[in-house]
């Protein structure tokens, strides 16, 4: 497996060997002794997946009790996927990566603790399959504002986003809960 850190090292891209023939692919995305091996130690507990149609914006979520680490990846179509470091401790706090996640390319985002997460559709449709380190726990989740001006989130949009009730009330980056 290809290992690339991001600006933010220990936010990392994740690129499987594939093997690919006229049958069509195969992949392994997930092997603990491989992951264990790159650093991640995480035990990962619930595998989320969602589907969105072209320009749904989800995020930034995050969870201030029970953080949960996210493992993201688009099964179908294409994302831009983002995470903010809300770590005070951290000499990247308040900054922000993203990249291009698709069915195609069959890279994975790892995103540690300590991080708001968030992606935007940017195929007619796609599907994204997430795996978290730890439980989703309503009571603790956060949303921090997905266009907030401290953090400058660079969204490749096309005209505006669809988002959630939720998302559109999110706190800004200076009233947010951090870590």
């Amino acid at each position: 497996m290809k290992v690339t850190p991001m600006k933010i090292p220990e936010v990392l891209i994740l690129e499987p060997e594939v093997y690919q023939d006229v049958r069509g692919f195969f992949l392994e995305s997930f092997n603990q002794r491989a992951f264990v091996q790159l650093g991640i130690r995480e035990t990962f507990v619930q595998d989320n997946h969602s589907r969105s149609v072209k320009n749904v914006l989800r995020g930034m979520h995050y969870q201030i009790k029970q953080p949960q680490g996210k493992l993201v990846r688009a099964i179908a179509g294409k994302i831009f996927d983002a995470a903010v470091d809300l770590r005070k401790s951290s000499p990247n706090y308040g900054k922000w990566v993203g990249t291009e996640l698709t069915a195609e390319n069959h890279k994975m985002m790892w995103i540690p603790p300590g991080f708001a997460h968030g992606f935007l559709v940017l195929s007619n449709a796609a599907e994204v399959l997430y795996k978290t380190t730890d439980y989703y726990a309503k009571e603790f989740e956060r949303a921090l504002l997905w266009n907030d001006e401290d953090v400058g989130i660079t969204w490749p949009l096309v005209g505006e986003p669809i988002i959630s009730e939720r998302d559109r009330n999110a706190a800004a980056f200076k009233e947010a809960a951090h870590y």
